[in-house]
């Protein structure tokens, strides 16, 4: 999983949100992991979307061993990460969590039925309209890293969205079990990854810290969501 130049050097496994790709999480938290000598994994999505994010952690635990020091995802990602790290054994020796965009906490809720909305809408006008529609009514980035990711799904696209829509969040039991340092990032201006939740999993996590962008923030390249989650969790284990 990891370059042969890159087999010592500590891992930091992330993943990709519902309908994003491994190439987004690479550019999002690269940079700002390299700089800490870490090596960033992002697996890429896999049909049945938890269950697929799930394996892929269980893998890298056997493939990294000791070496994998991190785990993390964004959106749908930070929730499958959470949860795993908060039950998993290796996640008792991780480093740290690095939680970007989380969308919901527990049971889904309005902000899923924005999600399955996009599925429906994915059936009814096919990837090429569903691009075009979020194109017109949306933000420049987003539309661009949709557009760079959706097609590769092609008739998986829905599903996974359904998917995701459906799947539940950590619990607060869950969070409040995750006992290693977390570094959480959200958007101000983001509806569908409200600010609210990233807060609520700041208070209920044991060992915590929120970093705070918005949406234009990323416009020009989105190595800040990772600069600001490294930036976090260095707060929460300082």
């Amino acid at each position: 999983m990891v370059q042969d130049g890159a087999v010592t050097r500590p891992v930091a496994v992330l993943l990709p949100g519902a309908g994003s790709s491994a190439d987004f999480v690479r550019r999002a938290f690269g940079r700002a992991l390299a700089d800490h000598d870490v090596v960033a994994v992002a697996p890429a999505p896999g049909p049945f979307v938890v269950a697929a994010a799930e394996d892929a952690l269980d893998a890298a635990a056997a493939a990294y061993g000791q070496r994998l020091r991190l785990v993390g995802g964004v959106s749908l990602g930070a929730h499958v990460a959470a949860r795993w790290a908060a039950s998993h054994p290796v996640g008792r020796r991780l480093d740290g969590v690095l939680l970007a965009l989380p969308a919901w906490t527990g049971q889904p809720a309005a902000v899923a039925a924005a999600t399955a909305a996009a599925a429906d809408q994915v059936d009814r006008l096919g990837i090429a309209g569903a691009l075009a529609a979020a194109r017109a009514g949306g933000i420049g980035w987003v539309a661009d890293e949709l557009a760079a990711a959706w097609p590769a799904y092609g008739p998986r696209l829905a599903p996974t969205l359904r998917s995701a829509a459906a799947s539940a969040g950590p619990s607060g039991a869950e969070l409040r079990a995750l006992d290693r340092p977390a570094g959480l990032v959200a958007f101000a201006d983001d509806p569908l990854h409200p600010l609210a939740v990233a807060e609520e999993w700041a208070a209920l996590l044991p060992w915590a810290a929120l970093r705070r962008l918005r949406l234009a923030d990323l416009a020009g390249s989105r190595a800040p969501l990772g600069a600001a989650a490294r930036a976090a969790l260095a707060a929460a284990t300082g």
